[in-house]
């Protein structure tokens, strides 16, 4: 078998999509009597400065020799990709299976960090696969960090994608929202991602110009294909079936904040020791540390309702925190409250009288300057506390594509969905 990685054929201002370019790719293959086993959608490194939008990668699974495979994909790039946009350099490599072990650990390598073209040629030459590229050849290395993480990760989820008429690309998207919500309501959680309903958005309809109707992501095959089914809208072009890592957290690792790095995603697990603070553009700031040091975080304001949870958050509550790190601050995607501080300190009162008492001095306590009653210490009272323990998240309007929803299995600690 051989595996077709495909990456950066896409603009961020005139759209395309590189799982078109695949979809099509695909059936160029399948028309000429090659089998394709599998398509998979690789999100890569989500903080790669070079990016059009999710970082998205994808892996052809064929039955065609090599150089079958090659060919057909740098005749449909040459023919789809936007060339003429000086960020768009397309990178095509097809690799003879089984996979090399230093492939598959670039593959790994390219969704938690940054890598270079280098590193990616010097790969490609040393297991002997084909390539191609355009331009300045950046692609090859998403296109090879396809091929190794296909081949190495685990946990996968799936995505349907549905696709407009050519002569309909950057014209207004026709679906019927009410049909949408109402499959999503039919199929979740299976189908998770679908809608948010607090901001009553489709979210699986995209507003970026561009081949794609909308995409349904969840966790079983034949469930995101009947929600699409169920969805009333334009003609569907053409559609495909992924194989994808959306959805799983591959992107994270945990670590200590002295260890945590700018452009590279992490949990991270301290104490708040810095009051909440909203500050200009509606942005919501919030700053942990661990022993090893503190580290800034934010909930930007796209995040909407998330904000209010980290609001919610108080000097000495311990949390795990969960995002990708720019100019050393950490971008929220999620959190896990540890421990809640749920009592407080306040000036006491006098038990003879009812007043306040008033401080009587550094050191020296309380008293009431009525009855002369001294007690050493601030009384403690609980607190009323809007957040729970476990894991809040933000809402699916905001979701990285490689971000694990709540809604799937496997956290430490209970959860608190968004819909």
């Amino acid at each position: 078998m051989t595996v077709l990685g495909l990456d950066d054929t896409d603009s961020r201002d005139q759209g395309m999509c590189t799982t078109y370019v695949a979809a099509e790719v695909s059936k160029a293959l399948h028309r000429s009597g090659d089998r394709i086993s599998k398509l998979r959608l690789l999100r890569l490194n989500p903080a790669v400065k070079h990016k059009t939008r999710g970082n998205a990668a994808l892996a052809i699974h064929t039955d065609a020799d090599p150089a079958t495979a090659l060919e057909t994909a740098r005749e449909i790039i040459q023919s789809r990709a936007v060339l003429d946009d000086e960020r768009t350099n397309p990178g095509i490599v097809a690799a003879a299976e089984p996979i090399e072990p230093a492939v598959r650990e670039f593959g790994k390598r390219a969704i938690r960090e940054i890598l270079d073209r280098d590193a990616a040629k010097r790969h490609i030459e040393n297991a002997g696969y084909r390539s191609a590229g355009f331009k300045n050849e950046r692609g090859k290395i998403g296109a090879l960090a396809a091929i190794g993480a296909s081949a190495t990760l685990a946990d996968w989820t799936y995505e349907y994608i549905a696709y407009r008429e050519p002569d309909r690309w950057g014209t207004p998207r026709d679906v019927d929202h009410e049909s949408v919500f109402a499959a999503a309501d039919r199929y979740y959680p299976t189908a998770w991602d679908t809608v948010d309903r607090g901001e009553d958005e489709a979210v699986c309809i995209p507003n970026a110009p561009g081949p794609i109707l909308y995409g349904i992501r969840g966790d079983a095959p034949h469930v995101v294909a009947r929600l699409a089914a169920k969805i009333e809208s334009e003609p569907v072009h053409t559609q495909a079936l992924f194989e994808t890592n959306q959805g799983t957290d591959v992107h994270l690792r945990g670590a200590p904040i002295e260890n945590v790095r700018d452009n590279r995603a992490y949990t991270v697990t301290g104490r708040v020791i810095e009051p909440p603070e909203t500050r200009a553009g509606g942005h919501v700031f919030v700053t942990i540390a661990d022993g090893t040091g503190r580290l800034p975080c934010v909930a930007f304001e796209p995040t909407k309702r998330f904000r209010d949870r980290v609001r919610a958050l108080r000097v000495g509550d311990r949390i795990t925190v969960a995002g990708e790190v720019g100019d050393g601050t950490l971008k929220l995607e999620k959190f896990a409250v540890r421990e809640l501080l749920e009592q407080k300190g306040v000036t006491p009162t006098c038990p003879t009288c009812g007043r306040r008492m008033k401080s009587a001095g550094a050191t020296q306590g309380y008293r009431c300057r009525d009855c002369g009653t001294a007690t050493d210490s601030k009384s403690v009272v609980g607190i009323d506390r809007e957040l729970e323990e476990g894991w809040y998240e933000v809402p699916p309007c905001a979701r990285r594509h490689i971000a694990k929803p709540l809604v799937r299995a496997g956290f430490d600690a209970p959860t608190h969905p968004e819909q």
